[in-house]
């Protein structure tokens, strides 16, 4: 009862730290010094804003310090009328661009920004307000439009303007700075009736909502903390003994202190400082635990809030890093929080709302936040159908109002959609709410009516409205009137009409089963068909589109997403395996150049000139290029061009590093660089100058480092008029003084391999092998600088564990890599040629045959007749062996069972 009493002495005591609050600011300790710097300043917003409105003079006084020569006045006030003048016209123009295209976002900034500077209130006011509407407004703006109202607010009505508008802002973004302005603003009003009360609810609004993010929450803490201080003291010189309010106030403020000291913020180590000198009591044990908790918490997040602090926007890999390191504890609030920070600097991303959307919808399921985000997500990205289907999706699942989603609805076709698909997806996902309304016992219904009039409007405003727009059917397929047959031979016709469509999921037209039965069956179908997924997932989808609830709409959905990202992932893995080069290069790295490939060119029609415009598919790429002609290199330049080789696959633009790095030697005419069909570079290209002398200094560079691969450079010759050319090429002898290793983890750099290398003598070179697309195979040569480093190093370092990984030393021996006389052609040469016996490195580790005892041809074959007499064998007759009859696979199976 005496709390409004208290709120009344808090707000007339102007003096003290009462007076302070009243005006909206809190009483700060002297004591705590810089560290409070920030705080102070935004606790004294309200104080500076008024004492700068009191000086505000008006024009013409003569205590404003102006100048009094008429000359200076005349000429100052004509140039400030044609400013003025041409401040309205910008003004008016912008204002019917506006009229025109009112989602023009950079026109409504100019428009504001120039009200602003011309004082025009009340149109300015308009603005923000028409601005407010179709978009959500960033931190900045919110804060200027907010500062503006505060000034104007001075009655108890307009204080409740400014309320409003602060409940508006802190719902488009989770800003800390504007939380902090409002409970700050909220404390000039402590001194009406509930004031105190209205204080705290915005504080721990605010601590709910940001209290938990690691750099900015510590403000919003210690400001909530000086606020409870200020009623504190208050309540200590007050002339009535209120002890029970004491000791309330004094239990609020160790609670605030022991919330704070359990969630990982910056700044904790003082906050636990401060706490024990506040408390005339030893801090509870509990409250220790939980802050020892807290800290290792904040040394795991400070890597990534690093990586944020010196990442350049827009941070996403960052903070979807971030995110996922959050998952893995599983703290919804935190995670949410994170999201809500990489929104804020990356609100036009639409795969980020997406990916926010569905983490709120499937785990914290939420109503508030998840329409609220939803709400957000379309506002921001209104081009993306996906939001806005997943926005109808939430609005049901949480079970809105009709006349709320499907006003929602209207608002998506008026979006602007960039694809005459876009819209058919939309109705679809509308027509699929409508007919999840529908009761299908009854023969008719209100609900039935409506699903059969949207599908006829569907139909209509895709002929009409979209094939104007797009100059193209948005449904060739027909999908929409697909699906109302069904849903009409579902209800309503199904005898008449089964049969016409063998392959559809609906119960009339299964043979056997009923829905559940074939929804349990397609379920066990997508996970464990390897062939067309996509099919069997499309019919899951079309099944509950037809007949299923909500909720079997999103268990299929989830299903389907779920696996067919698995058979992506297995794909691109096979992808990856499929396209290693099936050429054989010299040497064991890769990179280097194949005989074939040094006189012909055929890169550069293997990159896209504009990476920006749309991808071709991968299936048509290597079609398209096919007709492409080769581009022979040119041999009449060869004296002003140079090969260069052993470049990594993995360079980007190779021509401008090249160009940089050859620019030195001379003039350089022009660098083409090599790729294959499919746009990969090819590790080498030809480096022409305009003079010969700068070809003959660049052979200079040959063996120079370029992203950890030395690169060759070669003169540029004819091999087939020069056949003796040498060029580069790995030792394929026996090196006694370099070691091989295998079995690295792929991980291991070049630098933590020498240091384990060194410790056995003096390192000359290491080298990674990699595939060509510079990833580590986990081999590795090292060169030592005589023969008895390298002997000792692979008595010491053989069977050494590095990273969990046992590695296999020896002295270096690569096999011979020379082909086979190639036969003659034919099929029997095919037949009768060479096999490799042996792996890459000699013998395996076994000698046992792995060939079927059946098929393995003895040294002297002995031939039986059918009678079981023996033949001459070949050894015995003088006549050459006969030609082996050919066996048919009837023949190959007998020989395979027989006994």
């Amino acid at each position: 009862m005496r709390i409004p009493v208290l709120s009344a002495r808090f707000g007339q005591r102007r003096g003290g730290a009462a007076g302070r609050a009243a005006r909206g600011q809190p009483r700060w300790p002297a004591e705590r010094g810089g560290r409070r710097a920030e705080l102070h300043k935004m606790a004294a917003a309200g104080a500076e804003a008024a004492a700068e409105e009191e000086k505000r003079l008006p024009e013409g006084d003569p205590e404003s310090g102006g100048d009094s020569d008429d000359e200076g006045d005349s000429d100052s006030s004509g140039d400030g009328e044609d400013e003025e003048k041409e401040n309205e016209a910008e003004i008016q123009r912008l204002e019917e661009q506006l009229s025109i295209n009112a989602f023009d976002y950079n026109c409504h900034l100019d428009l504001i920004k120039l009200l602003r500077q011309e004082g025009e209130l009340v149109k300015l006011r308009r603005a923000r307000q028409k601005m407010s509407e179709l978009f959500p407004l960033t931190e900045e703006i919110w804060l200027d439009w907010l500062k503006d109202e505060i000034k104007m607010a001075s009655e108890i009505s307009e204080r409740e303007k400014v309320y409003e508008l602060f409940e508006r802002a802190v719902k488009d973004y989770i800003c800390p700075e504007i939380w902090l302005e409002y409970a700050q603003y909220s404390i000039g009003g402590i001194g009406q009736e509930g004031g105190i009360e209205k204080v705290r609810s915005i504080f721990e609004r605010a601590l709910t909502a940001v209290g938990l993010h690691v750099t900015k929450g510590t403000a919003l803490w210690e400001a909530y903390r000086e606020f409870e201080n200020a009623i504190l003291e208050t309540a200590q010189v007050s002339l009535f003994p209120w002890q029970q309010v004491l000791c309330s106030q004094l239990e609020k403020i160790h609670t605030l202190f022991r919330r704070q000291l359990g969630i990982p913020l910056l700044d904790m180590e003082a906050s636990y400082a401060e706490y024990e000198e506040w408390s005339e009591e030893p801090i509870p044990e509990t409250t220790i635990k939980n802050y020892k908790k807290a800290l290792q918490q904040l040394e795991k997040c400070k890597p990534y809030e690093e990586a944020l602090l010196g990442a350049e926007t827009p941070k996403l890999a960052e903070y979807q890093a971030y995110i996922d390191f959050e998952m893995k504890a599983g703290d919804p609030a935190r995670i949410q929080l994170i999201y809500e920070r990489a929104l804020a600097e990356n609100c036009l991303v639409p795969d980020l709302w997406a990916r926010y959307n569905q983490y709120l919808d499937r785990q914290l399921k939420v109503k508030e936040l998840v329409l609220s985000a939803h709400d957000r997500a379309v506002r921001n990205c209104p081009w993306t159908v996906g939001l806005w289907i997943r926005y109808l999706l939430a609005m049901e699942r949480h079970r809105v109002e009709h006349s709320s989603i499907s006003e929602m609805f209207e608002k998506a076709l008026n979006a602007g959609f960039i694809q005459a698909t876009d819209y058919v997806e939309i109705w679809q996902a509308y027509l699929d709410y409508l007919r999840r309304r529908v009761d299908f016992t009854q023969d008719s219904s209100k609900e039935l009516e409506e699903l059969r009039s949207a599908f006829a409007r569907a139909v209509e405003y895709l002929k009409q409205e979209v094939e104007e727009r797009f100059s193209e059917s948005g449904d060739p397929s027909c999908t929409i009137m697909q699906n109302w047959a069904r849903v009409e031979r579902n209800v309503c016709m199904a005898g008449i009409l089964c049969g016409l469509c063998p392959q559809c999921p609906v119960p009339s037209c299964r043979a056997h089963g009923d829905t559940q039965h074939c929804r349990k069956a397609l379920h066990r179908a997508v996970q464990c068909t390897s062939d067309y997924p996509e099919h069997v997932c499309e019919v899951l989808l079309t099944l509950e589109r037809i007949e299923g609830t909500l909720e079997d709409w999103d268990a299929a959905v989830q299903k389907t997403e779920n696996r067919l990202a698995r058979v992506n992932e297995q794909r691109a893995k096979v992808r990856t395996f499929c396209e290693l080069p099936n050429k054989r290069y010299r040497g064991e790295g890769d990179g280097v150049l194949p005989e074939e490939d040094m006189e012909v060119e055929t890169g550069l029609f293997g990159r896209s000139e504009k990476p920006d415009g749309p991808a071709i598919p991968k299936e048509k790429a290597s079609t398209s290029r096919k007709d492409i002609p080769k581009v022979f290199h040119d041999s009449s330049k060869d004296k002003v061009t140079v090969f260069v080789s052993n470049l990594s696959y993995t360079m980007a633009e190779p021509e401008a590093k090249l160009r940089e790095l050859f620019g030195s030697c001379g003039e350089v005419v022009e660098i083409r660089a090599v790729f294959n069909n499919k746009g990969t570079f090819r590790g080498y290209c030809y480096v022409q100058f305009r003079e010969e002398e700068a070809a003959r200094q660049a052979l200079a560079l040959d063996r120079t480092a370029v992203e950890g691969r030395p690169m060759f450079v070669s003169p540029c010759v004819d091999k087939n008029k020069n056949p003796d050319f040498k060029v580069f090429r790995y030792s394929t002898t026996l090196e006694k003084h370099k070691l091989f290793i295998s079995g690295l983890p792929f991980s291991c750099t070049k630098e933590e391999l020498e240091e384990v290398c060194k410790a056995h003598g003096n390192v000359k070179d290491i080298r990674l092998v990699t595939n060509r697309a510079g990833k580590p195979k986990g081999l590795a040569y090292v060169e030592y600088e005589n023969e008895a480093q390298a002997s000792q190093a692979v008595l010491k370092m053989d069977g050494l564990t590095v990273k969990d990984h046992v590695i296999k030393v020896m002295i270096s021996n690569p096999p011979l890599r020379k082909l086979p006389d190639r036969p003659e052609p034919g099929r029997a040469s095919l037949a009768l040629a060479p096999r490799q016996i042996y792996g890459a490195r000699g013998k395996g580790r076994t000698q046992l045959s792995m060939m079927p005892r059946a098929l393995q041809r003895q040294s002297n074959p002995v031939a039986k007749a059918e009678n079981g007499m023996v033949q001459n064998s070949p050894a015995a007759s003088s006549d050459p062996p006969a030609e082996p009859k050919k066996m048919s696979n009837a023949d190959f199976a007998k020989m395979l069972l027989k006994k």
